[in-house]
Parts: C-alpha cells; sequence; structure tokens
C-alpha cells in the first residue's frame, strides 16, 4: 500500500490568519494520525507564513507515524533538520517568492550542492528525497547526488488529468521505472487529490508515498477530515 502523509500547511495558514492557536496543529497532527493518515508533512518557508520553524519542534514529539519535513536547504533549513532528525527530509528548490512549489530540482546543474547537503542528512539517519519534475535526465541525476528516493512533481499530471488527457500520466511512469530500475525509491505530490489519486497510483509501479495538503484539507471542508483521510487510504490500497 502507497503511504499517506498528510501535509498540514493549510491548517497553519489558517491559524495564522487570526493570529491566535485555533485551529491547533499539533492537535490535528495527533488527530489525522489517528484517523490512519501514515504520515505527516510540513513544509517551513523562510517568510513563515504558514507553518513555523517552532511548528517543527512542537510536532516533533507526537508524530508517531513518519514524519516529513519540505524545504529548500538554507542554512536555518538545515540545521533544524539535523537537530529534529525527522523520518525525511523532502528538498524543494522554493523561490522566495512562490506562492507554492513550481518546480523540480536541476539536479545536474546542482549536483554539488545537492550531493554534499544529502551527505550529511544520511550521515544523521535521516532518509533524503529530492523534488523532481517527471524528466529523466533529472532521475539519473538524483541517483548521482546520492539521495534515497525522489518525489514527483505532480502538477501538470494533475491539470492534465482533470482536462480529461490521462495520457498526461506517460512520463510519470517512465520516471518510475527508471527510478525502480535504479534502486530509488519513489514519492508523489502537488494537487493530488481523490479524484485523481487512484489513477495516479494504480498507473506508477511501486510508489511509496504521497504527500497531499491542499486538496485533503478542502475535501475536508465538505466531507470531514476523518472521512477524507479514509476516502484516500481506500484509493491507495
Amino acid at each position: 500500500m502507497t503511504k499517506l502523509s498528510v501535509n498540514i500547511n493549510k491548517i497553519a495558514t489558517l491559524r495564522n490568519s487570526r493570529g491566535g492557536d485555533t485551529p491547533n496543529l499539533v492537535q490535528f497532527a495527533k488527530d489525522i494520525q489517528q484517523f490512519g493518515a501514515q504520515g505527516v508533512t510540513i513544509h517551513p518557508r523562510p517568510d513563515e507564513r504558514h507553518i513555523r520553524y517552532q511548528d517543527a519542534y512542537d510536532l516533533k514529539p507526537i508524530v508517531y507515524t513518519e514524519f516529513n519535513i519540505e524545504g529548500n536547504p538554507i542554512p536555518k533549513f538545515v540545521d533544524m533538520v539535523l537537530k529534529i532528525k525527522p523520518t525525511q527530509v523532502t528538498l524543494v528548490p522554493d523561490a522566495d517568492d512562490a506562492i507554492t512549489s513550481n518546480a523540480g530540482w536541476d539536479t545536474i546543474k546542482h549536483k554539488g550542492f545537492l550531493s554534499e547537503i544529502i551527505k550529511e542528512f544520511k550521515q544523521n539517519n535521516i532518509r533524503t528525497s529530492v523534488f523532481l519534475d517527471a524528466n529523466l535526465k533529472q532521475v539519473e541525476g538524483a541517483k548521482e547526488t546520492g539521495t534515497d528516493r525522489i518525489e514527483l512533481y505532480t502538477e501538470d499530471f494533475a491539470h492534465q488529468y482533470s482536462l480529461g488527457n490521462k495520457d498526461a500520466i506517460k512520463p510519470y511512469i517512465e520516471c518510475a521505472e527508471l527510478a525502480n530500475s535504479i534502486s530509488l525509491g519513489i514519492n508523489a505530490g502537488h494537487d493530488l487529490s481523490l479524484d485523481n489519486i487512484k489513477y495516479f497510483k494504480d498507473s506508477i509501479p511501486e510508489l511509496l508515498e504521497v504527500s497531499i495538503g491542499h486538496a485533503l484539507i478542502s475535501e475536508s471542508l465538505y466531507l470531514g477530515i476523518e472521512n477524507v483521510v479514509n476516502m484516500y487510504l481506500h484509493r491507495l490500497k
């Protein structure tokens, strides 16, 4: 079964909009694990516009499933990850002004930088994953960095799927087949939803984990968080 890691950034956005502690991020993380989610994902950014760096420390003692911290490995981020030692760190090349993640790494251009960062994380027993576009050369480049896994950036698939273009899955299948052949684990995320998750999961060989936030939280406004978590789990079997 592909694991479901719930990205809780949107809960932090809602909390921050009123300046208080409602909804409580820690309690929400406890609840989604109790409802069956197999991981919790956060993505702190330098401006802390949703997840704050302190949230990462507050969540550490209560995440008993898999704790996945995403972000651009600037020094502050690297220091935080090394102190918390989550299950997994996912490296994402965020621009400071990006609303959300909008591109994967150029693993060829940034091979030296990524290799150095990944080596340090792995020496601290932290599983590493690199955020990638569905591009075969970038998968090959990721292998050269020493990463444990890749996370396929699925926005293009999700958009094309919503237009009825199921062939948009093909480059993701090709990348997954290549990753499997060179012993890279496969994660995926971005704009995956209840509408497209089963088709994506059924198409991608050996898909280990999906990280879903925006769609899952939005769907929960209508259907309830416990119900939605279990709907995803059912589709990921």
